[in-house]
């Protein structure tokens, strides 16, 4: 009889721990991560993605492309999307409107475009009086345009600088070849075709160490305090994806993934698209608030509501660096055979 109840109490207890308590607290936390951009910074959230460790991580998550950042950030601020990997730029004017945001992980910290001329021009003085092409006012590519140019003393007000609204760079760089401008800020993928063309490259901006804030992990402060392990693993997921991406034994399943992503057909695109990530990309992503700093000096003119934010206000890293300073990327690097 006693052995008989036994079993009975070993079979309730089974029950009671696969009950649907049990397995809603082992269940996978449901997340949405948007990004705005689609080239190849992006390499990581999407190998994190498609190798599966957010679901590693505890996460099921939906990874979404928002076309528009505004768009993206208003997405994350109504709660609609959980996390989002936006330009620091876009991050900065929502506080200013009144958003509580703040940004975990900047993954670009400098400017990578380089500023591309017409045939003919040698330097960058001469851009002096001549067109200038970008994607829009108060952008990213605007950002890099302004800082870039800023950083060899010129001035578009001041040297007759006349810039043009064109479009996105694929539009710029057609632009470019059929003289509608005489200048624009380009990703090295479109710079170095040009360059082959006889279209000369004026400025690598990269190479200057101009700060910025780019590729951003970013969230609402309500949600990311109410899910502190959301903030965390969507970071080591992240982490685990670009140590991934930047380990040359995976470099062929990256590419695939690239190009898939990118839906281009041509190998040396995605070769190119890839070589840049790698040389640009920071492997410890801390944010830069010399790089929201620049943002903000550029902005408040455009957006007198800038001057009360406070950028140490909007960024906050303290999981990155606990993150760190355990070991976890260390260890995720060497598993990967990637130098820190």
């Amino acid at each position: 009889m006693v052995g008989s109840l036994t079993i009975v109490l070993a079979i309730l207890m089974v029950i009671i721990c696969h009950g649907p308590e049990s397995q809603a607290a082992s269940a996978q936390k449901r997340v949405v991560i948007s990004h705005s951009g689609m080239n190849a910074r992006y390499i990581h959230l999407w190998v994190a993605q498609e190798k599966g460790f957010f679901a590693k991580y505890g996460m099921d998550t939906d990874v979404i492309f928002v076309r528009s950042g505004p768009i993206q950030v208003a997405s994350v601020a109504s709660g609609d999307v959980h996390i989002g990997y936006a330009p620091g730029v876009t991050v900065l004017t929502a506080v200013a409107e009144g958003a509580k945001l703040k940004i975990l992980a900047t993954f670009h910290n400098r400017i990578t475009h380089d500023l591309v001329g017409r045939p003919g021009m040698k330097s960058l003085q001469d851009l002096r009086g001549k067109k200038f092409g970008l994607q829009s006012i108060g952008g990213s590519l605007w950002m890099s345009a302004m800082l870039g140019l800023e950083k060899f003393g010129l001035d578009p007000h001041r040297d007759s600088i006349n810039l043009l609204i064109i479009g996105d760079q694929t539009v710029l760089a057609q632009a470019l070849e059929t003289g509608i401008i005489d200048a624009a800020p380009l990703d090295p993928v479109f710079s170095r075709r040009l360059k082959e063309k006889g279209f000369p490259i004026l400025a690598e901006l990269f190479a200057h160490n101009i700060p910025t804030m780019g590729n951003s992990i970013m969230g609402t402060q309500g949600y990311l305090e109410q899910n502190p392990e959301v903030a965390e693993n969507v970071l080591r997921g992240s982490i685990e994806g670009l140590a991934f991406s930047l380990s040359p034994a995976n470099k062929s399943i990256v590419l695939k993934t690239l190009m898939k992503r990118l839906k281009v057909t041509d190998p040396s695109t995605a070769e190119q698209g890839y070589a840049d990530f790698v040389k640009t990309v920071d492997r410890r992503p801390y944010p830069s608030l010399d790089g929201l700093r620049n943002i903000q000096r550029l902005m408040k003119p455009r957006n007198p509501k800038l001057e009360t934010v406070k950028p140490e206000n909007i960024v906050d890293d303290r999981i990155l660096r606990k993150l760190d300073e355990s070991g976890f990327i260390d260890r995720l690097y060497s598993s990967y055979g990637v130098e820190p």
